[in-house]
């Protein structure tokens, strides 16, 4: 019996735990710690969630004694951790392409050939302008990147494994109480 509790004891944590990660995608922050914002912001959310992958490469395993969070996305630690990146030339066309993609998609009026005075544009021109001016930078500038957590130590993780344990504790409690009055 001892073995078999500490698995499932451990398999339990793991389950709310991972719960608790991905409810962080939905407070947007780490616990009660919100996230920062961005200079430009996301029509569809949240930076964190702009396609939902990292959110679903979250995965969590029991190994031994320990239970090992990872996500197979190379973006995944300098998102929760922060950090600065190196300016490549592969990055540089890559914002090219996203600038003329949202420089192309901007309406203009019929008859005065002038932009069209509408919100999407205006969303479309800031985009294309964060696109230009990231396009701009020098091969080998650095691009900080803000730590937004989501995965990690914290006290809310601490409440989490102790109401886990208070629970199987309380069922083994229970387990010895019906084997006894048999």
């Amino acid at each position: 019996m001892n073995a078999t509790f500490f698995k499932d004891f451990l398999k339990d944590v793991k389950t709310e735990l991972m719960d608790e990660f991905d409810r962080n995608f939905e407070r947007k922050g780490f616990f009660d710690q919100p996230w920062k914002g961005t200079k430009f912001p996301n029509k569809r959310g949240s930076l964190m969630m702009r396609t939902g992958a990292l959110r679903r490469s979250l995965k969590g395993t029991v190994q031994g004694n320990a239970i090992r969070f990872t996500s197979s996305l190379p973006y995944a630690a300098i998102h929760n951790e922060g950090g600065t990146i190196t300016v490549t030339a592969k990055m540089k066309r890559y914002f090219w392409a996203m600038y003329r993609q949202k420089a192309g998609a901007v309406t203009y009026a019929v008859k005065s050939k002038a932009m069209s005075n509408t919100k999407r544009n205006t969303a479309l021109t800031a985009e294309a302008g964060f696109f230009k001016a990231m396009a701009l930078k020098p091969v080998g500038s650095k691009i900080k990147i803000e730590e937004r957590r989501f995965i990690g130590p914290h006290r809310k993780v601490d409440e989490a494994v102790k109401t886990v344990f208070d629970r199987s504790a309380q069922q083994i409690n229970d387990y010895i109480k019906s084997k006894f009055k048999k």
